[in-house]
C-alpha cells in the first residue's frame, strides 16, 4: 500500500477532483437546464439536490476509495467481495464514455481553430453537419472516416494519454494545474465581456427570473437531482479512484463540499455567460430569448458561431476563449475518466502504468475513430443518452444500495471520515443516502424507462437504438459482472511502475 502513488498536496486533489466535475455539460448543458425548469426558481432545488444527493455521494466515494487505497473494483471487494462486479460495471461505463467524450472535444479543438478566420461562415448549421461533420443521410451508416475529425480526434488522445502515462503527481495532478486556472481564467474572460454586449441584461433576466409555479414540479425536482448527478462526476468509479491517491491524513469531507461548490460556481458563471451571449442574439435577431435557447451540441457548434459572427469586435478572440474553455474543460473530465480503468488494470491484472496506458487508453482510442465516421454523430448521440440514463444512474443506484442498505457500511464509512475531517458528519449524511438518494435515483430510472418504451429516443429507428443504445448499456452490465471471475494476477493493490513509486 505504502508504494500507492499520492497527490502532491491537497490542493492538487481537489484541482483534479474539480476538474474531472468541470466538463462540457457545465457549459452547454446545465444553462437550458434552468432555464427549462423554472429559471431563477430551479435554484433552489438545485442546491437541495447537492446538499442532499451531490455531495453526500461525493462523500461516500471519497470515504470508499480512501478508506480501502483502491480503484472501484477493488474498494468495493473490499466492503464485501460481491460487489465486485460493480465497481467493473462503472469501469466500463467510464470506457463507454471515454470513447465519445473524446470525439467532442476534437470538434471542439478543430472549432478552436476556426475561430480565428471564422471558417464556419453564415450557414453555422450546414457547415457544421454538411461542411465539418460530413454526417451521413441516415443514421446507423458508418460510412468513412472524416479527415477533419480524425485529425484532432488523434491529437486528444496524444495529449490525454501522455498526461496519464506521466502519473498521478506529474501528469494528471499537474495538468490539472495548469488547465483549471486557465480555464477559469479564459472563461471569466468571455463571461466578462459577454456581460458588456447590449442584450445582455434581457438574457440574464430570462435566466434568473424565477417561475415559482415550478416549485411544485415533480419533474423540475427530478431534473435538479439529474443535473447534480450528473455534472459531479459520481457513480462511474472517478471519485472512488481519485480519493485512493489522497494521503492517509485527508480531510475528505471538507474537500468533497469544496470540489460540490466549485462545480456548481462554474456552472452558474456559465449559466450567466451564455444567457448574456443569448440576450445578445435575441436582440439583434429581434426575438424573444426563449426562441434562441439552446443546449448541448446544437449551443456549442450551431448557436455559438451564429453569435460570434455578430460581434461588433474581436470575433476571432471570443470565438478562441469560448472553444479553448471547451477543450480544457474537456480534457480535465477525459483525463479522470480513463484513469478509472488503467488504475483498475493495475490493479487486476498487476501490471505497469505504462502497459495500463498503452492497452487500456491505446483500446479506447482505436474504438473512438468510430465517431470520426460520417454516421459518428448519430452513434454519439445514441451511446451518450442510453450510457448516462441507464448506465451512470443505475450504476449510482446499485452503489448506494449495497453499501448502505445490504452491507450496511454507512456507520463505518461515517466513523472513517469524521476522524479525518473537520466537519462532522451526522444522522442527515446517513438519511440523504438510504432514503433520499436511493428514491430519486429510483424514480429518475423508473421515468426514464418508461418514457424511452412509450417512444424511440429522438424518433430513431428501434434497431438503431437497441443496437447502440439498449445493447451497449446492458453489454456494460454483464462484462462488469464477468470480470471479477478472471483472477487476480497483482498479489495486492500497489502501483508497480518506478515513475509512480517515486512521486
Amino acid at each position: 500500500m505504502e508504494n500507492r502513488p499520492q497527490w502532491g498536496s491537497r490542493v492538487g486533489f481537489i484541482m483534479a477532483a474539480a476538474g474531472s466535475a468541470i466538463g462540457l455539460g457545465n457549459i452547454w448543458r446545465f444553462p437550458g437546464v434552468a432555464y427549462e425548469n423554472g429559471g431563477g426558481a430551479f435554484l433552489l432545488p438545485y442546491l437541495f439536490a447537492l446538499l442532499t444527493a451531490g455531495i453526500p455521494i461525493l462523500i461516500l466515494e471519497f470515504a470508499i476509495g480512501h478508506r480501502n487505497r483502491a480503484a472501484a473494483p477493488g474498494s468495493l471487494a473490499k466492503i464485501r467481495r460481491g460487489f465486485e462486479g460493480i465497481g467493473w460495471w462503472q469501469l466500463i461505463i467510464s470506457f463507454v464514455i471515454s470513447v465519445y467524450y473524446a470525439a467532442v472535444i476534437a470538434w471542439a479543438l478543430s472549432y478552436t481553430v476556426f475561430s480565428f478566420n471564422l471558417r464556419w461562415g453564415d450557414d453555422t448549421q450546414g457547415f457544421l453537419f454538411g461542411e465539418y461533420l460530413k454526417l451521413a443521410e441516415t443514421p446507423g451508416e458508418f460510412g468513412g472516416i472524416v479527415p477533419g475529425v480524425f485529425i484532432p480526434l488523434v491529437i486528444v488522445w496524444v495529449v490525454a494519454l501522455f498526461i496519464l502515462y506521466s502519473g498521478v503527481k506529474r501528469g494528471i495532478e499537474a495538468a490539472n494545474k495548469i488547465m483549471l486556472p486557465l480555464l477559469f481564467v479564459l472563461f471569466t474572460i468571455l463571461v466578462i465581456r459577454a456581460l458588456t454586449l447590449e442584450g445582455a441584461a434581457d438574457g440574464l433576466n430570462a435566466f434568473f427570473k424565477p417561475n415559482w409555479d415550478t416549485i411544485l414540479n415533480g419533474k423540475v425536482w427530478v431534473a435538479a437531482y439529474s443535473q447534480i448527478f450528473f455534472s459531479l462526476s459520481i457513480g462511474f468509479a472517478i471519485m472512488v479512484t481519485y480519493s485512493s491517491y489522497l494521503k492517509k491524513k485527508s480531510d475528505i469531507t471538507n474537500n468533497a463540499f469544496i470540489t460540490g461548490f466549485a462545480n456548481s460556481g462554474f456552472e452558474l458563471l456559465a449559466g450567466i455567460g451564455v444567457f448574456s451571449i443569448l440576450g445578445f442574439m435575441a436582440m439583434q435577431q429581434g426575438v424573444e430569448v426563449n426562441d434562441v435557447v439552446s443546449k448541448g451540441v446544437g449551443l456549442a457548434f450551431v448557436v455559438f458561431p451564429q453569435i460570434i459572427n455578430t460581434l461588433p469586435a474581436l470575433n476571432g478572440l471570443f470565438g478562441f476563449l469560448f472553444f479553448a474553455s471547451l477543450v480544457l474543460a474537456g480534457f480535465t473530465s477525459l483525463i479522470s475518466i480513463v484513469e478509472t480503468y488503467i488504475a483498475g488494470l493495475q490493479e487486476k491484472f498487476g501490471i505497469s502504468r505504462t502497459k495500463a496506458v498503452l492497452f487500456g487508453g491505446g483500446v479506447t482510442a482505436i474504438v473512438s475513430i468510430i465517431f470520426s465516421s460520417n454516421g459518428g454523430l448519430y452513434f454519439l448521440d445514441v451511446v451518450d443518452y442510453f450510457i448516462n440514463n441507464f448506465g451512470v444512474a443505475l450504476a449510482g443506484l446499485v452503489e448506494v444500495i449495497a453499501v448502505a442498505w445490504i452491507a450496511r457500511e454507512l456507520g463505518k464509512l461515517q466513523e472513517h471520515a469524521n476522524g479525518i475531517s473537520d466537519i462532522k458528519l451526522g444522522l442527515w449524511w446517513k438519511v440523504c443516502l438510504a432514503v433520499i438518494t436511493p428514491i430519486v435515483l429510483g424514480y429518475m430510472m423508473i421515468d426514464s424507462l418508461i418514457q424511452n418504451i412509450k417512444q424511440n429516443y429522438e424518433g430513431y429507428e428501434t434497431w438503431f437504438v437497441t443496437a447502440y443504445g439498449w445493447v451497449v448499456v446492458i453489454a456494460a452490465i454483464v462484462v462488469g459482472f464477468l470480470l471479477p471471475f478472471i483472477k487476480d494476477r497483482a498479489p495486492s493493490v500497489a502501483a508497480r511502475d518506478g515513475k509512480e513509486v517515486s512521486q
